[in-house]
């Protein structure tokens, strides 16, 4: 490759990162003449600059030097750039968005070297394209009853979305987002399938969310990126992802268990009709509830919510949507969602599903299965101490740690 050619590339590098020539002088000790020479092709780059802007960039060395980028492989961050405009313009989102990518691609080299079957993800369910807003409802609601079912996982609440959505070979994160948008769906040859999440939001709606792009995983694999907003959230497709999580997270038969246990879900009045074995008739049995013993109040919701790691307002729509409660009912339990929230405080369960996560565990299974394929590959000699220092700044671990159990884990 030409000096030239590199340099084109190390320009088109920075300016996905959205950084300046200025800002990369200045992290490499260098004037900024020197940085324009080096994208221009006039000036050589040294082994070390090509490591630090690599770093800089979150680009593996190797992929700047690859002599024939393919085409399908162009970079997946301009890509998103344009089907979301505006996402480049947050450096913070833009500076997480550009991690993930950076770490599913890492991922996707890792692999390569253990031989690991390629990533194909869950199967893609071919369903046409909703005609309807009712259409769309209802096959949202039919996925995610064949898609509980395939996984084996019958009426039970999912203790973890995004651990089980990462174990079906999606690349799972939550990073900064605009207010507005609440997740993204990438697909890539350069990175396979991937779910990203906007980590602003509670731990009840991030799970939401989480199902919702897992949605589109299933369902609408034909495109290769998909961003939910306030601005698309009335296209059907959406409404379709929005049903699917409701139904997966929330369960038709496990509602209606859970409300069974609650001592509420039965109809005010029951007409039993008994065969009789003396007349070959019938014995008429009417049973009537305590009086209001069956409404579903906001203590009831929220507690639906809690089991079901949900918001409330998510249970409050799931119960209108199974018809346990009617609209006027659905706007009373909406207006006292304070009084949900505060009760699950008094009982400590408000935590689960209603306060925002740590930014520590905003990335938490995307950087454990980095993690996990760099020391295993070291453990096969497939990498080198320094790739394994090189990756510990990606995943913002020590690198003397990191080394540390890699070692550990190739003695053993």
């Amino acid at each position: 490759m030409d000096a030239r050619e590199l340099g084109s590339r190390l320009r088109s590098a920075r300016d996905t990162r959205g950084l300046s020539q200025q800002a990369v002088a200045t992290e490499l000790g260098l004037p900024r003449t020197a940085i324009t020479q080096l994208e221009a092709g006039s000036r050589s780059v040294s082994t070390l600059e090509l490591t630090r802007l690599s770093e800089l960039y979150l680009r593996s060395v190797a992929d700047l030097l690859r002599e024939e980028p393919r085409e399908e492989d162009r970079d997946v961050l301009f890509a998103l750039h344009r089907a979301a405009p505006g996402l480049e313009t947050d450096p913070a989102t833009r500076e997480q968005v550009a991690r993930c990518v950076h770490l599913c691609r890492e991922g996707v080299t890792l692999e390569s070297l253990l031989g690991t079957e390629l990533r194909s993800g869950p199967p893609s369910y071919q369903i046409r394209t909703p005609r309807s807003p009712g259409g769309a409802v209802a096959q949202g609601e039919e996925a995610a009853e064949q898609e509980r079912r395939r996984l084996g996982i019958g009426n039970a609440p999912i203790a973890d979305v995004s651990e089980l959505i990462a174990s079906q070979g999606i690349w799972v994160s939550g990073v900064t987002l605009p207010d507005g948008v609440s997740g993204l769906f990438l697909r890539h040859p350069s990175i396979g399938l991937a779910i990203l999440v906007n980590s602003s939001h509670a731990k009840g709606r991030k799970r939401f969310s989480y199902a919702h792009e897992y949605a589109h995983a299933l369902l609408d694999r034909n495109g290769n990126i998909s961003v939910s907003s306030t601005n698309n959230s009335s296209e059907l497709v959406e409404k379709r992802a929005n049903a699917f999580a409701a139904a997966f997270l929330m369960p038709r038969g496990g509602v209606r268990a859970s409300l069974r246990n609650l001592d509420k879900g039965l109809p005010t009045r029951q007409d039993h009709a008994i065969f009789d074995a003396a007349s070959g008739g019938r014995i008429e049995a009417p049973q009537r509830a305590p009086a209001r013993s069956q409404r579903i109040t906001y203590k009831d919701n929220a507690l639906l919510a809690h089991h079901f790691g949900v918001s409330y307002q998510a249970a409050v729509y799931r119960l209108k949507s199974l018809r346990y409660i009617s609209d006027r009912e659905c706007g009373g339990l909406l207006h006292q969602e304070r009084f949900g929230r505060k009760y699950l405080k008094v009982l400590s369960m408000f935590a689960d599903v209603g306060i925002r996560e740590k930014q520590r565990y905003w990335d938490r299974e995307l950087r454990n299965e980095i993690a996990h394929l760099a020391i295993e590959a070291y453990r096969r000699e497939e990498i080198s101490r320094g790739r394994v220092l090189e990756l510990s700044k990606t995943l913002r671990i020590s690198g003397d740690t990191l080394l540390n159990l890699a070692e550990a884990a190739r003695s053993e």
